[in-house]
């Protein structure tokens, strides 16, 4: 007969407290757990400026120290989140999860990898979707933003992620920084058809990529102002047909018709 008390055989193991305390901080609505969100926002986001600027930086000396230390901080937060979340292996297969992981292998492994580095900006992308990012300005009255800030994080990363390509594939030898101006210089003026044709990339290759850059420039622009300009919704999914954005005083659904509980985002 076992004679230890109930609440001893009820405890959860050291894992299941860790994954439990993981929840509360990356999830929770605490004022520590909203600190520590918080925190781990302004991480990421010095990590991105530093992803922005590595094409420019893998000459230093300091830059693989700098790279393998951000590749252990990004290897344990990838490691909270799987064990945060209630189902791992589906965490693992969503988009955002998938670019983590391929931006921690460019960490880890900077010379095979080179040619892909500009690629970690994407993380920024992602950071855009991050519940960790958005739980504490939605609390703080910025709900609203959501879609305006994700289209220009959009518009953001794609500049970024094709100056870096820019740079890697056609500035790089020797250039430094002025070769990685010249490159943000170039995409600036294809994603706004300016088209000044002071710089120019050589070859077929190079007008592709400059077609590219121009139809996909003009469509984040588009998404961009649809966002800021067209009136704002609520993200308040349809408990009926699932239809996810409403009008802020909408009563019933516009798809189906059931009615709609959407609360005030002051409450």
């Amino acid at each position: 007969m076992d004679d230890r008390p109930a609440t001893e055989t009820q405890s959860p193991t050291g894992l299941e407290a860790l994954r439990e305390r993981l929840r509360l901080l990356y999830h929770g609505h605490s004022s520590g757990a909203l600190r520590f969100q918080y925190a781990v926002m302004m991480v990421d986001l010095l990590i991105v400026v530093f992803f922005v600027a590595s094409p420019v930086l893998r000459e230093r000396p300091s830059f693989l120290w700098i790279d393998y230390s951000i590749a252990t901080l990004l290897a344990l937060d990838i490691t909270a989140r799987a064990m945060a979340s209630k189902d791992a292996p589906r965490w693992l297969r969503q988009p955002t999860s998938i670019v983590d992981v391929f931006i921690l292998l460019t960490l880890l492994f900077p010379l095979w990898l080179a040619n892909l580095g500009f690629l970690r900006v994407l993380r920024l992308w992602s950071l855009s979707r991050s519940g960790v990012f958005w739980r504490p300005l939605v609390r703080r009255g910025y709900a609203p933003w959501r879609e305006v800030v994700q289209s220009a994080v959009n518009l953001i990363t794609f500049l970024f992620v094709v100056t870096g390509f820019i740079y890697t594939f056609f500035f790089r030898k020797g250039s430094g920084f002025t070769g990685y101006i010249d490159a943000l210089y170039f995409t600036v003026t294809s994603m706004t058809t300016t088209g000044y044709g002071d710089i120019l990339l050589p070859g077929p290759w190079g007008k592709l990529t400059a077609v590219v850059i121009m139809l996909a420039g003009i469509s984040l622009f588009i998404r961009l102002g649809q966002a800021i300009f067209r009136p704002q919704k609520v993200r308040y999914p349809c408990p009926q047909c699932g239809l996810q954005r409403h009008d802020p005083d909408a009563v019933h659904c516009k798809a189906c018709g059931y009615m709609l509980k959407i609360p005030d985002p002051d409450e």
